[in-house]
């Protein structure tokens, strides 16, 4: 058997970094870490103690699920703290963008159980010949409320794009506010709020929050609705870097989020404060 005193087995690196045994292994088939010799006689792997760095790396990227490929090129620049920076940050675009894709969805499938399967397949002039003109305005509302999440939902937006998505959910809001019941107007204040995080803006953010929070008081809103109010005030706290007040209102949203009656509904906001900017968990 190869021996050194610079090289350890794949069990002991494995304890040292924190992955197991078996993902190591599948890391050397992929050709993500390979061991620096491989015993010809036993086939065992063995590292070198430069490779436990690496190791750690790779964990800490798995850790949050980076793809293999852009794991690859951190590797490649072990020391390039702004490169794996860089690498994070798209991989937070990419997680933020699949977390509206699946908010989106939810919203949308709201609407479809609000209005019915059948109305949704209607063609257009037939519902407005039985709908009328209130009909009319809240598709329009609808129409525009799920195009931001389409527009959320991309990972590479342009500036037109953002400017787009940010009258877009005024438009729905304002749409809302013609035709659409208490929880659709807390709904719409919370989708600006987003749209205004997202694009870093901070002020308007906190604004919408409140507004939002406000009208799921004063109509006595509860459940998801109430916790995503609460959950909408610590992302835009969070934003302004106002790290206490962005903890505040996410305990907040925790202790709304424990009467939340659907558990796929309590864990998406739970996901969704999980991606606060800047916050680590700490529940």
């Amino acid at each position: 058997m190869v021996d050194g005193p610079e090289l350890i087995t794949v069990g002991q690196l494995a304890r040292r970094v924190g992955l197991t045994a078996k993902a190591l292994r599948h890391y050397d088939r992929v050709g993500l870490l390979a061991p620096a010799v491989v015993d010809p006689d036993t086939g065992y792997r063995l590292y070198g103690a430069e490779q436990v760095a690496p190791a750690r790396l790779v964990r800490l990227l798995r850790s949050v699920d980076v793809p293999l490929e852009q794991v690859r090129a951190c590797l490649a620049k072990p020391d390039d703290e702004a490169a794996i920076q860089q690498v994070l940050i798209q991989h937070r675009r990419r997680l933020q963008a699949c977390l509206d894709r699946v908010r989106g969805d939810l919203h949308r499938t709201d609407h479809l159980i609000e209005d019915g399967v059948t109305a949704a397949m209607t063609d257009q002039d037939t519902q407005q010949r039985t709908e009328g003109a209130a009909g009319d305005e809240r598709r329009v509302a609808v129409d525009l409320f799920n195009g931001v999440w389409r527009l959320l939902e991309q990972e590479d937006r342009s500036v037109e794009d953002d400017d787009r998505m940010l009258h877009m959910a005024h438009a729905s809001r304002y749409h809302w506010g013609q035709v659409g019941a208490p929880v659709n107007l807390s709904r719409g204040e919370w989708q600006c709020s987003r749209v205004y995080c997202v694009l870093g803006r901070a002020e308007p953010a906190l604004h919408h929050a409140r507004r939002g929070l406000e009208i799921c008081r004063a109509h006595g809103i509860g459940d998801w609705d109430l916790a995503y109010a609460y959950e909408s005030l610590a992302r835009a706290h969070a934003v302004a870097g106002d790290k206490d007040q962005a903890r505040t209102w996410t305990e907040q949203a925790l202790a709304a989020a424990e009467d939340i009656a659907q558990d796929e509904d309590r864990e998406l906001v739970l996901t969704d404060l999980e991606a606060i900017p800047a916050q680590p968990r700490f529940w």
